[in-house]
């Protein structure tokens, strides 16, 4: 039988619920309509749904029509509960959206819209309440097309002219062929449908039974049975319990078979199938196998959590709606409160939008949810589920922050025999983008196992913002440089230095604090508009009339959330209820009274010390701590903002062939040497001078004219580093890498035809399991490849080390720690744009010689005659010319 997953949405109060019973009692599923006022409808069968005659969680129902099986998902309405809703869309193949015919569209329904729109899910809508006097159908229509989309589109009008009309206009593919043959076929429609390029409406009364006959035919005829590969597949999109306490994980099979018994993983972690259940209701069938396209609830599994993807499946995006509402939940005297999280961790797993938080410092629980009528709802369940009667303080707003300009995050974490640091670029995002991720390191600066460790220590953590210590939202934080030891540096090394990285940009940014906003829409006699917009005007808000009707005007615009959180209680009282507010949640956006909120928070980043931005450095066999905005005057690593400068920079002006590496002068030199090289030496005599670096390695002016050995010139390139620092190689490096390193040694081989001296290019073959160092000769080159396990940077520092008194050495890297080590050798340095300016600069003058050797130069006879023979030919010339 052909399997269909339908979810139901509505705002609230547009006969959601009605709708549902309506299609399962004429599918035959039913045999009695329930009804919402009556508290007996099929799917509303938890007490407090009931009782407030809204539906809270989602819930599921099997029907059959035709030869098509109907999973039918319904979904709660209200706005509070959207993230429950917004869970249930991942798994859904059609979705039905229900209008009421005498308010229209309202606010919730273009929030759903959007939200279908986003997750890409075909629509088919049902216009209800059209037996009430005053609804007009060729007027909901219009506002159908103009609120929503052009391919909103009468259904129940049959296969008409005008119906192939309209179809065609929505679509290129309908147009030619209804041009072709004067027909479009159903095939066609159902591919438009999916392609959510026309949105077939019926019109009907869910309550009365009316058009809801014909809205079944129109879904089992013009839905398309998606198809499923063979492999095992599922999407997990709730997380339920039943009254016996057994966790339940509700899914979908998105592809193959699940068995009781199978072993499914998510790629983490590995369980078993208990047992399978089809719900309908309260009621559920067990049953040994399900195929794709089934959505059944899971036993056995511990460990899923909703939007994850089991087998082949891949997990979801974060839900796109969030809490921007904080309240305390009060416990009752004697009440432990540590012993009272794991309980509402439980509930935080059932429903996706509680976010509990526990305070340390305050020794407080806070939970994060959508609105108010979520707190009485989880009142309630605590109560029924573990017996406490809990209360609620009055909340607060969710505050986010984000930052205005690009900043690199440096973290450095080197206590004794550890050691990691980490470089984030960290960038300003488009509103409601959240948090994206990226890495554009190189793989000889971080391995590829180290630069994943990164990534995920990134994202497990909620990373605070520095003005209030609200969560960090709107910005791209990419990796783009780190370092790590060899021997020293362990996996919680890279935690520690990509918190602090994350914490010192954001110290060094420029913040921005963000406030929810609500989308509104307020009805309310024209006679009141004037008060409305001055309420709203002093909150911060915008609106404008959209339109005026039988002396009901309506306003929509927007507002934040923390003025408008209980201004419907204000709009029933001076319309004397009269009025309706509709409120959605729009996203965050910079909040209006910045300093008022910083300063009631009372927030200090100094003294946060669960999320430090300073950084730990080593010297002399001891740590110390550097403050965050003294970090990047010890960093390891060179800024990324440093090679860019690097690159863009006019070159300069050198004297001589090798320059001394601009970034570091010689008394930093002397300092880092002294603190370390030096460090113990003065202990042996309390009376010996100790030289200092500056004395040892630059000879005073006295000394100039001394005659000094003339010794052989060796240059020693880290093949590499100057590979991803001259912009034309890096280009060729994702396609040829061999391409990129037959370039640098072709340019360098001409070098040395110029300079005359050794070049030795090393390249990095550490990570090959086996390899042997490897010298070969390319022209006048010495080209090495380092054996397993040594990198460039040490065979550079060993052949530093090792023949620094033999040559004259010069190292080219940009390597800034490596720099600092073979500056301590003795040697000179190149960083990779002056090599790349020298390079230039030689093959000018070769060429510029060369011009001056190809100048042409006339050579005439008189030129080479004596003044005599010159005479004596001028005197002819003039005899020649008398005669």
């Amino acid at each position: 039988m052909k399997k269909l997953v339908i979810g139901i949405l509505a705002h609230v109060d547009a006969g959601k619920t009605t709708l549902s019973e309506s299609l399962l009692y004429l599918s035959g599923k039913i045999r009695k309509l329930g009804r919402v006022d009556n508290k007996d409808a099929y799917l509303d069968n938890y007490e407090l749904e009931r009782a407030r005659g809204i539906t809270i969680f989602s819930k599921q129902a099997m029907f059959e029509a035709a030869d098509t099986q109907i999973t039918l998902l319904d979904t709660p309405g209200h706005v509070d509960f959207s993230t429950e809703m917004e869970r249930t869309l991942q798994v859904l193949d059609y979705a039905i959206l229900v209008i009421s015919g005498v308010d229209g569209i309202q606010g919730h329904t273009k929030t759903l819209w959007r939200l279908l729109s986003i997750y890409q899910i075909p629509i088919f809508l049902f216009i209800n309440k059209m037996d009430q006097n005053g609804t007009d159908k060729r007027k909901i229509t219009n506002e159908l097309k103009k609120q929503l989309s052009d391919g909103c589109i009468e259904f129940g009008q049959g296969e008409t002219a005008d119906f192939n009309d309209q179809l065609a206009m929505c679509d290129e593919a309908l147009l030619e062929a209804y041009l072709e043959t004067g027909d479009i076929q159903i095939p066609q429609i159902k591919e438009a449908i999916r392609g959510r390029r026309v949105f077939p409406c019926f019109f009907g009364s869910a309550l009365k039974l009316e058009g809801v006959e014909a809205f079944i035919h129109g879904i089992v005829k013009y839905a398309g049975i998606p198809s499923y590969p063979d492999s095992f597949g599922a999407r997990v999109f709730k997380i339920g319990r039943d009254e016996q306490e057994n966790r339940l994980t509700y899914m979908k099979i998105t592809g193959g078979r699940l068995k009781v018994r199978d072993v499914i993983n998510n790629g983490v972690w590995e369980e078993k199938v208990n047992q399978i259940r089809i719900y309908s209701g309260q009621k559920f069938e067990a049953v040994n196998e399900v195929e794709a396209g089934s959505v059944c609830a899971v036993t056995g599994l511990s460990q899923t959590k909703p939007g994850e993807g089991l087998g082949i499946e891949e997990a979801s995006n974060a839900p796109i709606l969030e809490p921007v509402l904080s309240y305390q939940i009060l416990l009752p005297e004697g009440c432990d409160p540590r012993v009272m999280i794991p309980k509402l961790r439980l509930l935080e797993e059932e429903d996706p939008e509680l976010h509990i938080v526990w305070d340390e410092q305050l020794k407080e629980i806070q939970v994060q949810i959508m609105g108010q009528v979520q707190t009485e709802v989880l009142q309630s369940l605590i109560q029924s589920r573990f017996g406490i009667e809990v209360s609620f303080d009055s909340g607060k707003i969710v505050y986010k922050e984000t930052i205005a300009n690009v900043v690199e995050g440096v973290g450095h974490f080197e206590p004794l025999r550890h050691y990691a640091e980490v470089h984030l670029l960290m960038e300003p995002g488009e509103r409601q983008s959240g948090l994206q991720f990226g890495v554009e390191c190189r793989e000889d600066l971080l391995g590829k196992s180290w630069q994943r460790l990164i990534l995920s220590h990134l994202e497990e953590k909620v990373h605070k913002g520095v003005l209030t210590g609200s969560a960090i939202t709107d910005m791209k934080i990419t990796l783009v440089s780190g370092r790590a030891h060899n021997k020293h540096t362990q996996g919680g090394d890279f935690r520690e230095a990509t918190y602090r990285a994350v914490r010192q940009g954001l110290k060094e940014a420029e913040s921005i604090l963000l406030e929810p906003y609500y989308a509104f829409h307020l009805e309310l006699p024209e006679k009141m508009v004037g008060r409305a917009m001055t309420d709203i005007e002093k909150m911060h808000g915008t609106c404008q009339v959209t339109h005026i009707e039988d002396e009901i005007a309506v306003l929509g615009g927007t507002a934040p959330v923390a003025a408008m959180r209980n201004y419907q209680k204000d709009v029933m009282a001076y319309t004397k209820g009269q009025g309706r507010l509709f409120c959605s949640l729009k996203g965050y956006e910079p909040c209006h009274n910045t300093k008022e909120v910083i300063e009631m928070v009372g927030y200090d980043s100094e003294r946060d010390v669960e999320n430090p931005a300073d950084s730990v450095f080593c010297a002399n066999g001891a740590s110390f701590l550097v403050h965050w905005d003294e970090v990047k005057d010890y960093m390891n690593v060179e800024s990324c903002f440093q090679k860019k400068d690097d690159l863009l920079e006019e070159p300069a002006e050198i004297q001589a062939s090798y320059s001394e590496e601009k970034r570091i002068d010689p008394k930093e030199i002397d300092r880092i040497l002294n603190q370390t090289y030096y460090a113990n030496q003065a202990k042996k005599s309390v009376w010996q001078k100790r030289r200092t670096a500056l004395e040892i390695n630059y000879k005073p002016t006295a000394y100039i004219n001394e005659r000094k050995e003339t010794k052989e010139e060796y240059l020693l390139v880290d093949g590499y580093n100057i590979i991803y620092a001259w912009p034309e190689l890096k280009g060729l490096v994702d396609g040829n890498m061999d391409g990129a390193r037959m370039k640098l040694l072709d340019s360098l081989s001409n070098y040395q035809g110029i300079r005359k001296c050794q070049i030795i290019v090393v390249f990095d073959a550490y990570r090959v399991q086996g390899h042997l160092e490897e010298i070969i000769d390319y022209g006048n080159l010495h080209v090495v490849y380092t054996r397993e396990a040594q990198t460039a940077d040490q065979y550079i520092e060993k052949f530093a080390h090792d023949n620094q008194k033999k040559y004259n050495i010069v190292v080219a890297t940009s390597d800034g720690l490596q720099q600092i080590i073979i500056r301590g050798a003795g040697c000179s340095l190149l960083s990779a744009r002056e090599l790349k300016e020298e390079i230039e600069r030689a093959n000018e003058r070769v060429i510029q010689a060369y011009q001056e050797k190809q100048a042409v130069n006339f050579n005439y006879l008189e030129n080479a005659l004596s003044v005599e023979i010159k005479q004596q030919l001028d005197e002819l010339l003039q005899e020649e010319k008398g005669k």
